[in-house]
């Protein structure tokens, strides 16, 4: 597939310390030759994310300030429905994913193998932060209720990095506001009967002190939503 341009969302809430060098380091990714299209999504900040934002002067960048908070669902909804580029991908804005692997990530759709790359997070051997182990013993349950219901055998159904292109965005309405979204996405995918590859990826997941805002309520809503996304809707 001939790529002209990447469209990186990125949804923002309340990350003051590490919104610009984020996105420094998304505009520093050389991506041969492929145009970058940054649309950020400030999702009702409170703290100073809006006036760090404000001093971002890049033709590349995009920032859309909301008002009030609706979740990042909702926020990469709103990103969606204003992307312009061949292949779309969700960033975010906490520096836990690395933009460098941007590149690994597009390979199998350059190559015409995929419509669709998943970033997984648990395999590979590129490194990864020491952290929750209750994180991933849910994240692989509800990776493996996914799995069952989709008939996909993913091994990160929750990762940030889903890669896609125009044509499958184009295909997908998000109804989720929060994080619901993942398993939203991926039943959404998973009935598009599209190309779907995955790639281990490097992962510096941050914790609670850092600001982490992931907690146990959002796991059971995730799971209902892969239950609603799959057989109810």
């Amino acid at each position: 597939m001939k790529i002209k341009k990447l469209s990186i969302v990125i949804p923002v809430y309340n990350e003051e310390k590490f919104v610009s060098t984020l996105i420094k380091k998304v505009l520093a990714v050389k991506i041969g030759g492929i145009t970058k299209e940054i649309i950020v999504i400030n999702d009702g900040s409170t703290d100073g994310t809006t006036n760090q934002l404000n001093k971002i002067k890049d033709k590349q960048v995009l920032v859309i300030n909301k008002k009030i908070n609706k979740g990042k669902g909702s926020a990469i909804r709103e990103g969606f429905g204003r992307v312009t580029g061949d292949v779309v991908i969700v960033q975010d804005s906490d520096l836990e994913y690395d933009p460098n692997e941007y590149i690994k990530l597009l390979k199998p759709i350059k190559e015409g193998k995929a419509d669709v790359v998943y970033g997984s997070r648990f395999i590979g051997n590129a490194p990864h932060r020491v952290l929750y182990f209750w994180h991933m013993v849910g994240n692989k349950f509800l990776t493996l209720v996914s799995n069952m219901l989709t008939n996909l055998n993913l091994t990160d159904m929750e990762t940030c990095y889903k890669m896609m292109t125009k044509e499958v965005v184009s295909k997908i309405k998000i109804e989720e506001n929060r994080f619901g979204l993942e398993p939203e996405l991926t039943a959404k995918i998973a009935k598009t009967k599209c190309r779907v590859y995955e790639i281990g990826i490097s992962y510096d997941g941050r914790s609670y002190q850092e600001g982490k805002k992931i907690g146990w309520k959002d796991g059971v809503w995730a799971l209902w939503c892969t239950i609603k996304y799959n057989w109810l809707i």
